[in-house]
Parts: C-alpha cells; structure tokens; sequence
C-alpha cells in the first residue's frame, strides 16, 4: 500500500495498517482465508466462530433498554464525527466517487446515528380498543435478535448506517458483509465501531466480515439471522430473497433502479437541467438513484436539449479526489466492460448517442457521460446500465409520460418538474407514478434519512432509514389481557375459577 506515499497518509488515522485482517470476530480481528489487496479474507469459519458469538451476545443486548443502546449509537456518531474527513476521503479513493459525495456519505451516517439515539425513546406500541368487556389489547414490539447487513460497492458505508444505527437501537445485533471490492472502508468503518463497543465492555454486538460470496450465502441460509438487508442488482436480490423465503426468514432488499425525471412544458428548465445533469452524472452514474431516462415534453424538447448538451461540455472528468471534478471513474475494469457493451447494444437497438458513448484513453476506469436518444419501447432501456448514460424521449400528454414512467420493471425513484398543483397531485396520486420516491421538482437522487428509502416491483420492496422503516427489524405482538375484577380475585387464588372460558 505504501503509507509513506503522499495522499496515503491519513489510513493510519483511521487504523489502516500495511495489511488488514478482514473480520471483526467476538471483539477480535481475525481471518484465516487469503490475502485480496493487503485485506486478508474472512473464511467460514471464522464466519461460524462470529455467529456464535453474536448469538450469546443477543441474549445480553435486547434486555438492554433502548435509551441505552441509543446512547452506544449516539457515541458512535461521535466516532465517526471525529473522523469524517479521512473516512469520506478513503470512501472517495476506494470507491471512485468525488470527495465532497465522499464525505457526504460519512455525514449520513452520523444523521443515521442521531436519528436513531432520538428513535430509541419512541419503539412505542399502540393501545387498541378490545370489542370484549374488561378487556384490552396491546402490541408489544421486540427485537428480531440478528440483523444480517450486505451492502454495495456504490454506497459502501451509507447503506450499514441505514440499518445498523436503527437495527442495534431496536435491540439487534449487527453482521455485516461489506462489498468485496471496498474492503478498506469495511475495516476502517469497523474499527470505529470496535473502538466504542470495546470502551463499553459490550459483547459482541457488531461483526464484520470481508468476504466473498461464500460469506454472502452463508448469511441467507443462516436460521440464526431472521433479517437479511441486501443491497445489489435484482438478479442476486432475487436468489437472497429465495434462499431466505426457504427457511421463512425475512428479507430487507434495496435493488436495481431505472429511473426518469418528467419535465412538463411549463418547468423552470433551468432548474431542471442542472437537476438532471447531478441525477445523471453524480457518482458516474453508479446510484440506485441516478437517472436513466429523461422525459420531455415535446414542445420543450430541443429548448432542454441544446441546454443539457452545453452543460455535459463543461463536466470535469478526472481524479475525484481533486477540487473542481465532477465525474470519477467506474468503480472496476468490468464496469468499464459493461459501459462498452451497454453502448453497442443502444446502437443496435436504434439509439442515437448525441454525445459522449466513449472509453476515455487513460489511466483508470473514466467514460464520458453520454446521452442517447432512443425510443422509450427499446428492451435496452428496461434494463440498468450502471454508468453515465442517459436515454432521452418524447411525450406529448401528462398520461403518457407516467405510462412511460410506470412501464421499466423497476420502481425505485422519480420525479417531474412542473408549477402546475394539479399535475402534481396527480403525479403523487395513486394513478401517478408507481415509484417507492415520487419527487417534485428536485432530481431522482439525493434522499433524506428521514424518509424510508426504497422501491416497488423489481427494485424489491424494502425500506430502509426514516419513518417508520424501524418495525421490519422487530417482531411485533399483540397482547390480548383479560382485566380481571377485584371480587374474582380470592376464586382465582383458591383455583376454584374456570379458565377455560
């Protein structure tokens, strides 16, 4: 790795060493695979010796109240807080996106944390009027017990701060499997964790591994983990959820999206273009939430058009960690691949590239941001190319550009540009968009914590982070109590009171 080079620097700030051991196990770093870029693999055993112990240590932490563990996650916070320059700068140098979205994802998971110590003191249940006299029934919420965490090479620690930070105030332990390609961030966000759980003396209520898809597999069939949070492409999204269904455990699945930003002919174009251009190129088009398709009005069409063009001009494409960059590489050489490939079938499928459709010749995974004018019924556009390449279309009326809108087997994130209240009303309604994210006026990505984040159809169906995504990872009970009168008390002692009734 080479820590005397310069940049490198700040990794022993973080607890980076020359080499890494790849697992967080029962409160000690081992691995026993082999060594993958200075990180050394998690093997099943070690993922065997990690599941024990955070099953004993189950027992311990759901019977710790949950201002308590709110307080384990609020220093958290504080951890991550004191190192959020070189965290978000290890997320930028590992994963490939620019600084500021790199440290914008540290910061998201400090709000995680605050959101959840807040969220510790209201897990309330509900009263419910019982239609027996003397009679009430209550629902009492527990915690699951394990919460199994995969995560993604593009948010590579956001995505655990969505679930761990709500999952261990909720009572849960945490097992979390970081995306292979990242496993520096996976070690250095650990070691933050280790750093609070070891000052506390808590057992082993977060574990860590990096590892392969063996560790993956072993995680979906495991019976000792009742929920599996999986962030990916719908096809693996897909096998987990099968694998987790065969044992009747649940799944939390965060998949594929293909989403589009309407603009209606009375936008604020101005606005809308500068949207779409950070919906379309952020992160080198490697969120769930980048837009793919972009719809425009036909008599705004070329207006839009022409202004978009102009800006793509003015992207810097280059190294994300310098100041002015707004377009890092793909994250692999197969990403790179993958854009090549993506950009012949869009030609054999009739799509007209109106600029970019190119490698950049140099050192890295760089690839210019495109745009492509295709028909909105070609099969390619159904599908999820994960880099900077937006379809453009036509539309002629509000209706059929929802039809459009609702017609990918994806449904993650949307949004329309408009000043009209009634196409907004419509839009949000329930013959408007079929999306988990309807938005307004503002781009496809870019989501609060506060809200829950995920999507319909193909794009799986969970939610993670704010509202009242806290419930999927407890048990809920409902609590039927008899209210026994005070006269019936002495029967009751001497047993001479049926019960049967």
């Amino acid at each position: 790795m080479g820590f005397a080079r310069k940049g490198y620097e700040f990794f022993s700030e973080i607890g980076l060493s020359e080499l890494n051991l790849g697992c967080y196990v029962n409160g000690t770093w081992k691995a026993r695979g082999p060594a993958i870029a200075e990180v050394v693999e998690g093997s099943i055993e070690d993922y065997e010796e990690g599941l024990q112990a955070c099953s004993e240590a189950a027992k311990i932490w759901m019977q710790v109240p949950a201002p308590k563990r709110g307080e384990i996650v609020r220093q958290i916070g504080d951890a991550l807080r004191a190192k959020l320059q070189q965290l978000g700068r290890l997320v930028s140098l590992e994963m490939g996106k620019i600084l500021p979205e790199g440290i914008g994802e540290v910061q998201e998971i400090i709000d995680m944390c605050d959101f959840a110590v807040g969220l510790s003191r209201q897990l309330n249940g509900s009263i419910i009027p019982s239609e027996r006299p003397n009679h009430a029934m209550l629902e009492m919420w527990n915690p699951l017990g394990i919460v199994g965490v995969i995560t993604a090479f593009n948010f590579p620690c956001a995505v655990l701060g969505w679930n761990a930070c709500i999952a261990l105030v909720c009572g849960n332990c945490v097992v979390w499997k970081g995306a292979p390609t990242t496993p520096l961030i996976t070690v250095a966000m650990t070691k933050l964790v280790a750093g609070v759980l070891e000052k506390n003396n808590l057992p082993a209520i977060f574990t860590s591994f990096c590892g392969g898809a063996d560790i993956g597999q072993a995680m979906a069939k495991d019976t000792r983990i009742p929920l599996v949070s999986f962030t990916g492409s719908s096809k693996v999204g897909l096998m987990v959820q099968q694998t987790v269904n065969q044992r009747f455990g649940k799944c939390l699945l965060e998949l594929s999206g293909n989403n589009a930003i309407i603009v209606m002919d009375d936008a604020d174009i101005q606005l809308a273009v500068r949207s779409i251009l950070f919906a379309a190129v952020g992160t080198a088009g490697q969120r769930c939430t980048t837009c793919r398709r972009l719809l425009l009005h036909e008599s705004i069409y070329h207006k839009v058009l022409d202004q978009l063009l102009d800006v793509y001009q003015q992207v810097k494409v280059g190294d994300p960690l310098e100041n002015g960059t707004l377009l890092g590489p793909l994250h692999t050489s197969e990403s790179r691949k993958n854009f090549e490939k993506g950009i012949e079938i869009i030609k054999s499928q009739g799509g007209k590239i109106l600029t970019g459709g190119s490698v950049i010749e140099s050192e890295g995974n760089f690839v210019q941001p495109t745009i492509v004018e295709i028909s909105s019924k070609a099969d390619v556009v159904k599908e999820e190319l994960f880099a900077p390449v937006l379809y453009v279309m036509k539309f002629q009326t509000l209706q059929e550009a929802i039809e459009i809108n609702n017609s990918v087997p994806q449904g993650l994130s949307s949004s329309i540009f408009t000043r009209k209240p009634e196409v907004i009303f419509r839009w949000i309604g329930p013959r408007g968009s079929d999306c988990g994210i309807v938005n307004v006026n503002i781009p496809t990505n870019g989501a609060e914590i506060g809200g829950a984040f995920g999507g319909e159809k193909a794009t799986g169906g969970g939610r993670e982070a704010g509202s009242d995504s806290w419930k999927q990872y407890m048990r809920r009970s409902t609590w039927h109590h008899g209210i026994l009168r005070a006269k019936l008390w002495p029967q009751l002692l001497c047993s001479k009171l049926d019960l049967t009734t």
